[in-house]
Formats: structure tokens, C-alpha cells, sequence
């Protein structure tokens, strides 16, 4: 059986043997980052997304919101629920800048510093690795092929919240 997909005049057959490869490759990443998130909510109680956020803002300085979600790769609507859940765990300390009283800056307190020491890697992080490895033009042939699957399935029409996070949660911002 060949699946023919593609532009209205140009045709590509696909075999069943690259639809298992393509889906077998998503299910190895989502098990990966499932198994990550479990890990992370049994060692530390955690989901993976707050802990990829905890790592990413022990690397330096204070971050405001939209900086968290830059170095997440996510959208600030995602992140701030995140944010959210961390401080009222009193992980993450939000104060207002002296530099500029406009900006509220995140930073780990105490406690979120000695939880990440006892904390699992995120997997996260290994994808981002792995695909930080790829040359710029097989990243750029990647992004452009997942957007249009994510066109293609109708699920273009909203934020995509960080994984293992329930979007429907983003209500109310940091």
C-alpha cells in the first residue's frame, strides 16, 4: 500500500516503510520524554517541563519571563504556567528589577538550587542536543516538514504548551 501525499500537482508516493520509520522515530522521542517526565515526578516531584525550566534557569543570571521561554524554545503563555507552579513551591523567586521596575526577574531560590542537585537530567535537553547536532540545512528541512504535519493535522491553530504540561492551564499568566 502506498499513501501519496503532497502539494496539489506535485505527488510523492510514500512507502509503509517510511510512515513506520517517521512514526516509530516520534514514538522514541515522546517514550523518552514520557519516561523523563515519570522520573522526574517520582524523584523530585516534578513534571519535566518544570524541571527543564528549573535547569535552564540555574545557567546564569536572573531571567525575565520571555527569556525563560527563549531558552525553552517555547511560547511565554506555555512557560508562565510553568513559572507559576515553581514559585508557589517556592522554587522560583519572582522580584521586580532595580535596573528596570518594569521587568520582573525569575531566579532559583534556595531550594530550588538543592532540589535540582538531587533532580534527574531533562530530556529535554538531550533533544535539543540531538538537534542542535544537525547542519543548519537538515534543522531548517526538519522545522519546515513538521510545520506543514502540524498544518496538514489542523493542530496549527494553537500554542504549543511545553511538554507533558496541560495547556488548557495557561489561564491567568505568572
Amino acid at each position: 500500500m502506498q499513501i501519496e501525499h503532497g502539494s496539489s500537482d506535485r505527488h510523492v508516493a510514500a512507502g509503509p516503510d517510511d510512515l513506520r520509520v517517521v512514526l516509530d522515530a516520534f514514538r522514541h522521542i515522546v517514550r523518552e520524554l514520557r519516561v523523563s517526565s515519570r522520573a522526574a515526578e517520582a524523584r523530585v516531584g516534578l513534571s519535566a517541563a518544570q524541571l527543564f525550566a528549573l535547569h535552564r534557569l540555574a545557567e546564569g543570571q536572573a531571567l525575565s519571563l520571555g527569556e525563560l521561554a527563549e531558552r525553552t524554545f517555547t511560547h511565554q503563555s506555555s512557560v508562565s504556567v510553568v513559572v507559576r507552579r515553581l514559585a508557589e513551591r517556592r522554587l522560583v523567586a519572582k522580584r521586580v528589577s532595580r535596573a528596570d521596575g518594569r521587568r520582573v526577574e525569575l531566579t532559583l531560590t534556595p531550594a530550588g538550587r538543592a532540589l535540582l542537585r538531587r533532580a534527574p537530567a531533562a530530556a529535554q535537553e538531550r533533544l535539543i542536543t540531538a538537534l542542535s547536532r544537525l547542519s543548519v540545512p537538515e534543522r531548517h528541512r526538519l522545522a519546515r516538514s513538521l510545520s506543514r504535519v502540524v498544518r496538514e493535522m489542523g493542530a496549527d491553530g494553537q500554542v504549543a504548551a511545553m511538554f507533558f504540561e496541560d495547556p488548557d492551564e495557561r489561564v491567568g499568566g505568572v
